[in-house]
């Protein structure tokens, strides 16, 4: 789950960690009261998004005036942004972050993952920070520097004063950067954070260092620990269709195909979706409903994959061991009835019963092409979709 800007920011204020003053605009009639409270010779207005690269794509500007803030925040509220990291989807703009001006010396970057290699949490720094960073990593490599943290013992002080030398900091700044460092640790412990990204860290005149941007990504599988971070989640940056899903607690992803996939297991799907481009098609997304799958919930999966209009025929793949074949098989009736399915559904069952499912799934007198196995199904719903 991804947060806001401002909402990453506030995590960042609760564990001291140094942010410009700003505060959050989501309507034009609180633009005056915002600026006003900002001690500054200019402001910069920051749209709201969940996506990177916002400054290159105009949804960052630097504004002087209270006329020109104005006309800026008005442009930006109720438009949609799309970055180079949205995948050509634009998101909608519902607020935007007002914050003062520094005066800068130094546009350094710092990020915390989960290295799933080294298997520890893993800083990411250079000395090269700001827009261009993607850039740097290409052409020079050399400049970004790792380092593991190891989990029994934590952010070393030898690491901190590597990080500090490598990124040429002195004096106050040199201190900060290991109490930087051992906060955005803390942080992802306590808030099951997958990634934080300061980009760009700065150095300001007066050698303090604070986050000019701020990007938190928590992981959705401990959200259930997270419950005030689950309030934080804005559904309007998310694919419509992803966050009805998680609503069901089904695992959807939206593709560009037209053959609809619904499968138990993340491996099987994956399967399922290589084969089916293996015959020439194209899937239209990737679904797991799970091992508990219910008839409820097959129903649900259903009218996901028909919420797209491009989808031509679907490929219903189950491997029946905590789930029974034969539930499945009721979910798919009662699916098929419900929406009032039109276009070729062809299922392949396997496992606890079985032959059950199969029974009721010939009895129902509905549009179904039952499959021997994997490769039968995957062949016979592309030449069902036409290709």
């Amino acid at each position: 789950m991804n947060l806001h800007e401002y909402q990453s920011k506030a995590l960042f204020s609760e564990y001291g960690i140094g942010v410009p003053k700003g505060y959050l605009v989501s309507h034009l009639s609180e633009l005056e009261t915002a600026l006003n409270a900002i001690n500054s010779d200019g402001w910069v207005v920051k749209a709201q998004i969940h996506a990177g690269a916002r400054g290159k794509a105009g949804g960052v500007k630097l504004v002087s005036t209270l006329e020109e803030a104005h006309q800026i925040t008005s442009e930006l509220l109720g438009s949609s942004l799309a970055t180079i990291q949205t995948a050509g989807k634009a998101l909608p703009v519902n607020s935007v972050l007002v914050e003062g001006t520094l005066a800068i010396e130094d546009e350094l970057y710092l990020s915390l993952v989960v290295d799933r290699v080294t298997r520890t949490h893993t800083f990411v720094i250079s000395a090269s920070g700001g827009m261009d960073i993607e850039e740097v990593a290409q052409t020079s490599p050399e400049k970004i520097l790792s380092v593991h943290i190891d989990a029994t013992v934590g952010v070393m002080p030898y690491q901190c004063r590597e990080v500090g030398f490598a990124l040429g900091l002195k004096g106050e700044a040199f201190k900060q950067i290991g109490f930087l460092m051992k906060q955005l640790y803390q942080l992802a412990l306590d808030k099951d954070v997958s990634q934080v990204e300061i980009n760009p860290l700065v150095r300001t005149a007066d050698n303090q260092l604070v986050a000019l941007d701020a990007k938190v990504n928590i992981d959705s599988n401990a959200l259930y620990r997270q419950p005030e971070l689950v309030d934080m989640r804005d559904d309007s940056q998310e694919d419509a269709r992803e966050a009805k899903a998680s609503q069901h607690n089904l695992n959807y992803i939206a593709l560009d195909g037209d053959i609809g996939c619904m499968v138990n297991g993340a491996g099987l799907a994956m399967a399922t979706m290589d084969l089916i481009k293996l015959n020439g098609g194209e899937p239209a997304n990737f679904l797991d409903v799970g091992g508990g799958a219910t008839p409820d919930r097959v129903a649900e999966a259903f009218k996901l994959i028909l919420s797209s209009s491009d989808v031509k025929s679907i490929l219903v793949n189950i491997f029946g061991g905590i789930v029974r074949c034969d539930l499945i098989a009721e979910g798919i009736i009662k699916a098929v009835q419900e929406v009032g399915l039109t276009i070729p559904v062809v299922v392949r069952l396997e496992g606890t019963n079985v032959e059950s499912g199969r029974e009721k799934l010939a009895q129902s007198g509905l549009r179904i092409i039952t499959a021997d196995g994997l490769a039968d199904a995957a062949a016979k719903v592309v030449e069902v979709a036409g290709k």
